[in-house]
């Protein structure tokens, strides 16, 4: 099975100097995904899904520490 790593896409979407150079790395994902069989389709939707589940879940608890440092209790 291919890993795919997404954090390089999001990093480099982060990272990109335009919102031309953002809509090319989307379109890239978006080939890579069309040229694959339906066995790797399934593969990349579960590792994306993963992925993104680790990203929200990052991404709450830095807001609810940055949250906690402007309420102390």
């Amino acid at each position: 099975m291919t890993d795919y790593n997404f954090k390089s896409y999001h990093i480099r979407s982060i990272n990109a100097a335009s919102d031309e150079e953002r809509a090319a790395i989307n379109q890239e994902l978006k080939d890579l995904y069309a040229s694959l069989s339906e066995e790797d389709k399934k593969a990349f939707n579960e590792q994306l899904q993963k992925f993104l589940s680790t990203e929200v879940g990052r991404l709450k608890s830095d807001y609810e520490a940055i949250r906690g440092l402007n309420n102390p209790n």
